[in-house]
Protein backbone atom coordinates (compact mmCIF):
# COMPACT_ATOMS: atom_id res chain seq x y z
CA UNK A 1 0.00 0.00 0.00
CA UNK A 2 2.87 2.36 0.82
CA UNK A 3 4.40 1.81 -2.62
CA UNK A 4 1.02 2.49 -4.23
CA UNK A 5 1.22 6.05 -2.89
CA UNK A 6 4.45 6.52 -4.84
CA UNK A 7 2.81 5.91 -8.22
CA UNK A 8 2.39 8.90 -10.54
CA UNK A 9 -0.83 7.85 -12.26
CA UNK A 10 -0.51 9.00 -15.87
CA UNK A 11 -3.88 7.50 -16.75
CA UNK A 12 -5.61 9.60 -14.10
CA UNK A 13 -3.74 12.74 -15.16
CA UNK A 14 -4.66 12.13 -18.80
CA UNK A 15 -8.35 11.64 -17.96
CA UNK A 16 -8.38 14.90 -16.00
CA UNK A 17 -6.74 16.74 -18.89
CA UNK A 18 -9.15 15.32 -21.46
CA UNK A 19 -12.11 16.38 -19.31
CA UNK A 20 -10.84 19.94 -19.50
CA UNK A 21 -10.38 19.71 -23.27
CA UNK A 22 -13.87 18.46 -24.15
CA UNK A 23 -15.57 21.85 -23.56
CA UNK A 24 -13.01 23.44 -25.88
CA UNK A 25 -13.67 20.95 -28.69
CA UNK A 26 -17.44 21.37 -28.13
CA UNK A 27 -17.14 25.14 -28.32
CA UNK A 28 -15.14 24.84 -31.54
CA UNK A 29 -17.85 22.65 -33.08
CA UNK A 30 -20.54 25.12 -32.03
CA UNK A 31 -18.65 28.07 -33.52
CA UNK A 32 -17.46 26.50 -36.78
CA UNK A 33 -19.85 23.62 -37.41
CA UNK A 34 -17.06 21.06 -37.52
CA UNK A 35 -14.83 19.26 -35.05
CA UNK A 36 -11.11 19.94 -34.65
CA UNK A 37 -9.47 17.60 -37.15
CA UNK A 38 -6.30 15.50 -36.84
CA UNK A 39 -4.77 13.69 -39.83
CA UNK A 40 -2.58 10.72 -38.89
CA UNK A 41 -0.28 9.27 -41.55
CA UNK A 42 0.92 5.68 -41.09
CA UNK A 43 3.53 4.27 -43.46
CA UNK A 44 3.98 0.49 -43.55
CA UNK A 45 2.73 -2.22 -41.22
CA UNK A 46 4.90 -1.81 -38.11
CA UNK A 47 2.83 -3.48 -35.38
CA UNK A 48 3.76 -1.06 -32.58
CA UNK A 49 3.10 1.96 -34.82
CA UNK A 50 -0.27 0.51 -35.80
CA UNK A 51 -1.25 0.13 -32.13
CA UNK A 52 -0.15 3.71 -31.34
CA UNK A 53 -2.16 5.10 -34.25
CA UNK A 54 -5.24 3.09 -33.30
CA UNK A 55 -5.04 4.40 -29.72
CA UNK A 56 -4.62 8.00 -30.89
CA UNK A 57 -7.59 7.75 -33.28
CA UNK A 58 -9.81 6.16 -30.61
CA UNK A 59 -8.99 8.81 -28.00
CA UNK A 60 -9.54 11.58 -30.54
CA UNK A 61 -12.97 10.32 -31.49
CA UNK A 62 -14.00 9.99 -27.83
CA UNK A 63 -13.04 13.61 -27.17
CA UNK A 64 -14.75 15.51 -29.93
CA UNK A 65 -11.88 15.42 -32.43
CA UNK A 66 -12.32 14.14 -35.96
CA UNK A 67 -9.51 11.86 -37.09
CA UNK A 68 -8.45 11.06 -40.63
CA UNK A 69 -6.19 8.04 -40.98
CA UNK A 70 -4.00 7.80 -44.07
CA UNK A 71 -2.30 4.42 -44.50
CA UNK A 72 0.48 4.11 -47.07
CA UNK A 73 2.55 1.16 -48.19
CA UNK A 74 6.06 0.72 -46.79
CA UNK A 75 7.16 0.93 -50.44
CA UNK A 76 5.76 4.44 -50.91
CA UNK A 77 8.30 6.86 -52.32
CA UNK A 78 9.52 9.83 -50.35
CA UNK A 79 8.04 12.17 -52.95
CA UNK A 80 4.62 10.52 -52.81
CA UNK A 81 4.62 10.86 -49.03
CA UNK A 82 5.62 14.51 -49.37
CA UNK A 83 2.75 15.02 -51.83
CA UNK A 84 0.34 13.67 -49.20
CA UNK A 85 1.80 16.13 -46.66
CA UNK A 86 1.43 19.04 -49.11
CA UNK A 87 -2.25 18.17 -49.65
CA UNK A 88 -2.87 18.07 -45.90
CA UNK A 89 -1.03 21.40 -45.49
CA UNK A 90 -3.36 23.02 -48.03
CA UNK A 91 -6.58 21.54 -46.65
CA UNK A 92 -8.14 24.20 -44.42
CA UNK A 93 -10.31 21.61 -42.67
CA UNK A 94 -7.24 19.75 -41.39
CA UNK A 95 -5.94 21.33 -38.18
CA UNK A 96 -3.19 18.93 -37.13
CA UNK A 97 -0.87 16.58 -39.01
CA UNK A 98 0.95 13.69 -37.38
CA UNK A 99 3.27 11.38 -39.30
CA UNK A 100 3.83 8.26 -37.19
CA UNK A 101 7.52 7.51 -36.69
CA UNK A 102 9.65 5.59 -37.46
CA UNK A 103 9.49 5.75 -41.25
CA UNK A 104 11.03 3.24 -43.67
CA UNK A 105 14.77 3.71 -44.17
CA UNK A 106 14.42 5.04 -47.72
CA UNK A 107 12.44 8.05 -46.45
CA UNK A 108 14.13 10.95 -44.66
CA UNK A 109 12.24 11.64 -41.42
CA UNK A 110 13.95 15.02 -41.26
CA UNK A 111 12.68 15.99 -44.72
CA UNK A 112 9.13 14.89 -43.94
CA UNK A 113 9.03 16.75 -40.62
CA UNK A 114 10.49 19.90 -42.18
CA UNK A 115 7.71 19.96 -44.79
CA UNK A 116 4.78 19.78 -42.38
CA UNK A 117 3.14 23.19 -41.95
CA UNK A 118 4.51 24.36 -38.56
CA UNK A 119 1.02 25.61 -37.65
CA UNK A 120 -0.28 22.04 -38.10
CA UNK A 121 2.74 20.35 -36.53
CA UNK A 122 1.00 18.93 -33.46
CA UNK A 123 4.02 16.72 -32.73
CA UNK A 124 6.11 19.87 -32.20
CA UNK A 125 9.07 18.56 -34.23
CA UNK A 126 9.28 21.23 -36.96
CA UNK A 127 12.43 23.40 -36.63
CA UNK A 128 10.31 26.53 -36.13
CA UNK A 129 8.41 24.96 -33.23
CA UNK A 130 11.58 23.39 -31.85
CA UNK A 131 13.35 26.75 -31.95
CA UNK A 132 10.46 28.60 -30.33
CA UNK A 133 10.48 26.06 -27.49
CA UNK A 134 14.18 26.62 -26.83
CA UNK A 135 13.69 30.39 -26.95
CA UNK A 136 11.08 30.13 -24.20
CA UNK A 137 8.16 31.03 -26.47
CA UNK A 138 6.64 27.63 -27.32
CA UNK A 139 3.98 27.10 -29.95
CA UNK A 140 3.53 23.31 -30.03
CA UNK A 141 5.51 21.34 -27.45
CA UNK A 142 6.41 17.71 -28.31
CA UNK A 143 3.77 15.54 -26.66
CA UNK A 144 5.86 13.15 -24.55
CA UNK A 145 8.04 15.82 -22.89
CA UNK A 146 4.93 17.95 -22.45
CA UNK A 147 3.16 15.13 -20.62
CA UNK A 148 6.19 14.44 -18.43
CA UNK A 149 6.56 18.14 -17.60
CA UNK A 150 2.87 18.50 -16.79
CA UNK A 151 3.02 15.59 -14.32
CA UNK A 152 6.22 16.91 -12.72
CA UNK A 153 4.74 20.39 -12.30
CA UNK A 154 1.67 18.90 -10.63
CA UNK A 155 3.60 16.50 -8.41
CA UNK A 156 6.35 18.89 -7.28
CA UNK A 157 4.62 22.27 -7.67
CA UNK A 158 8.02 24.03 -7.45
CA UNK A 159 10.92 22.81 -9.62
CA UNK A 160 13.21 25.73 -8.73
CA UNK A 161 16.79 24.61 -8.14
CA UNK A 162 16.14 20.89 -8.62
CA UNK A 163 18.91 18.78 -10.13
CA UNK A 164 17.37 17.08 -13.16
CA UNK A 165 19.10 14.33 -15.14
CA UNK A 166 17.81 13.12 -18.50
CA UNK A 167 19.02 9.85 -20.00
CA UNK A 168 18.66 10.27 -23.76
CA UNK A 169 19.31 13.18 -26.12
CA UNK A 170 16.75 12.64 -28.88
CA UNK A 171 14.77 15.43 -30.52
CA UNK A 172 11.61 13.58 -29.47
CA UNK A 173 12.25 13.48 -25.72
CA UNK A 174 15.69 14.40 -24.38
CA UNK A 175 16.33 17.82 -25.90
CA UNK A 176 12.81 19.29 -25.53
CA UNK A 177 12.62 17.86 -21.99
CA UNK A 178 15.82 19.72 -21.13
CA UNK A 179 14.35 22.97 -22.42
CA UNK A 180 11.17 22.55 -20.38
CA UNK A 181 13.09 21.81 -17.19
CA UNK A 182 15.39 24.78 -17.75
CA UNK A 183 12.27 26.94 -18.10
CA UNK A 184 11.40 25.97 -14.52
CA UNK A 185 14.86 26.80 -13.20
CA UNK A 186 16.16 23.25 -12.87
CA UNK A 187 19.86 22.52 -13.22
CA UNK A 188 19.79 20.07 -16.12
CA UNK A 189 22.23 17.34 -17.14
CA UNK A 190 21.59 15.51 -20.41
CA UNK A 191 23.30 12.11 -20.57
CA UNK A 192 23.51 9.63 -23.44
CA UNK A 193 25.25 6.53 -24.77
CA UNK A 194 28.69 8.20 -24.69
CA UNK A 195 28.36 9.56 -21.16
CA UNK A 196 31.04 8.35 -18.78
CA UNK A 197 30.11 7.37 -15.21
CA UNK A 198 26.38 7.49 -15.94
CA UNK A 199 25.51 6.14 -12.50
CA UNK A 200 27.33 9.02 -10.80
CA UNK A 201 25.31 11.58 -12.77
CA UNK A 202 22.02 9.82 -12.04
CA UNK A 203 22.73 9.48 -8.31
CA UNK A 204 22.73 13.29 -8.06
CA UNK A 205 19.28 13.67 -9.62
CA UNK A 206 16.34 15.02 -7.69
CA UNK A 207 14.41 14.37 -10.90
CA UNK A 208 15.43 11.54 -13.24
CA UNK A 209 13.89 11.13 -16.68
CA UNK A 210 14.87 8.00 -18.58
CA UNK A 211 14.33 7.66 -22.34
CA UNK A 212 17.17 5.24 -23.11
CA UNK A 213 15.09 2.40 -24.60
CA UNK A 214 16.86 -0.45 -22.78
CA UNK A 215 14.53 -2.69 -20.74
CA UNK A 216 14.92 -2.24 -16.97
CA UNK A 217 18.46 -0.88 -17.35
CA UNK A 218 18.14 1.56 -14.45
CA UNK A 219 18.24 -0.15 -11.07
CA UNK A 220 18.73 1.01 -7.48
CA UNK A 221 22.41 1.79 -8.07
CA UNK A 222 21.40 4.76 -10.28
CA UNK A 223 18.83 6.30 -7.95
CA UNK A 224 19.15 8.97 -5.28
CA UNK A 225 16.91 8.43 -2.27
CA UNK A 226 13.56 10.25 -2.61
CA UNK A 227 14.13 11.10 -6.26
CA UNK A 228 11.21 11.67 -8.63
CA UNK A 229 11.54 9.22 -11.53
CA UNK A 230 9.82 9.53 -14.91
CA UNK A 231 10.12 6.39 -17.05
CA UNK A 232 9.59 7.19 -20.74
CA UNK A 233 10.73 3.77 -21.94
CA UNK A 234 8.24 1.34 -23.49
CA UNK A 235 9.97 -1.96 -24.12
CA UNK A 236 8.40 -5.28 -25.09
CA UNK A 237 9.92 -8.37 -23.53
CA UNK A 238 9.15 -11.84 -24.84
CA UNK A 239 8.79 -14.18 -21.87
CA UNK A 240 7.91 -17.85 -21.52
CA UNK A 241 4.78 -18.75 -19.58
CA UNK A 242 5.97 -21.78 -17.61
CA UNK A 243 2.43 -23.05 -17.06
CA UNK A 244 1.32 -23.05 -20.69
CA UNK A 245 4.78 -23.18 -22.28
CA UNK A 246 3.77 -20.29 -24.57
CA UNK A 247 5.43 -16.97 -25.29
CA UNK A 248 3.91 -13.87 -23.72
CA UNK A 249 4.73 -10.19 -24.18
CA UNK A 250 5.39 -8.00 -21.17
CA UNK A 251 5.64 -4.22 -21.31
CA UNK A 252 8.42 -2.76 -19.17
CA UNK A 253 10.15 0.57 -18.90
CA UNK A 254 13.79 1.61 -18.72
CA UNK A 255 13.53 1.54 -14.92
CA UNK A 256 13.61 -1.69 -12.95
CA UNK A 257 10.48 -0.77 -11.03
CA UNK A 258 10.70 -3.45 -8.32
CA UNK A 259 14.30 -2.56 -7.46
CA UNK A 260 13.82 1.21 -7.23
CA UNK A 261 10.28 1.66 -5.88
CA UNK A 262 11.41 1.47 -2.26
CA UNK A 263 14.02 4.20 -2.81
CA UNK A 264 12.13 6.79 -4.84
CA UNK A 265 9.66 9.39 -3.66
CA UNK A 266 7.50 9.13 -6.80
CA UNK A 267 7.67 7.09 -10.01
CA UNK A 268 5.67 6.61 -13.21
CA UNK A 269 4.73 3.00 -13.99
CA UNK A 270 4.93 1.24 -17.36
CA UNK A 271 2.30 0.88 -18.66
CA UNK A 272 0.00 3.59 -17.30
CA UNK A 273 2.49 6.39 -16.80
CA UNK A 274 3.86 8.56 -19.60
CA UNK A 275 1.96 6.82 -22.44
CA UNK A 276 -1.57 8.04 -21.66
CA UNK A 277 -0.30 11.58 -21.06
CA UNK A 278 1.45 11.62 -24.45
CA UNK A 279 -1.84 10.96 -26.21
CA UNK A 280 -3.75 13.47 -24.05
CA UNK A 281 -1.16 16.14 -24.93
CA UNK A 282 -1.59 15.31 -28.62
CA UNK A 283 -5.31 16.05 -28.21
CA UNK A 284 -4.41 19.33 -26.48
CA UNK A 285 -2.13 20.33 -29.36
CA UNK A 286 -4.76 19.38 -31.96
CA UNK A 287 -7.44 21.54 -30.35
CA UNK A 288 -4.92 24.36 -29.93
CA UNK A 289 -4.05 24.05 -33.65
CA UNK A 290 -7.75 24.18 -34.57
CA UNK A 291 -8.24 27.45 -32.70
CA UNK A 292 -5.09 28.90 -34.25
CA UNK A 293 -6.25 27.76 -37.70
CA UNK A 294 -9.41 29.83 -37.22
CA UNK A 295 -7.38 32.68 -35.69
CA UNK A 296 -9.28 32.29 -32.43
CA UNK A 297 -7.87 32.77 -28.95
CA UNK A 298 -7.02 29.42 -27.33
CA UNK A 299 -7.81 29.23 -23.62
CA UNK A 300 -4.66 27.85 -22.04
CA UNK A 301 -5.97 25.32 -19.52
CA UNK A 302 -2.56 23.88 -18.55
CA UNK A 303 -0.87 27.00 -17.22
CA UNK A 304 1.27 29.84 -18.48
CA UNK A 305 4.06 27.88 -20.16
CA UNK A 306 1.88 25.63 -22.30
Amino acid sequence: MENYKKIIDGKKYSEELLKQLIPLSSKFFKNFNRKPCLAVVLVGDNTASGIYVKNKVNIAEKNGIESIKIILSSEVSEQDLLNEIFKLNENQDIDGILVQLPLPKHISEKKIIHNIDPMKDVDGFHPINFGKLFMGDPNFIPCTPMGCFYMLKNELKDLNGKNAVIIGRSNIVGKPMASLLLSSNCSVTVTHSKTKNLQEHCKKADVLISAVGIPEMIDETYIKKDAIVIDVGINRLQLLNSKTNTSITKLVGDINFEKVVNIVKKITPVPGGVGPMTIACLMHNTIKAAYKNKKQNFVNILGDYF
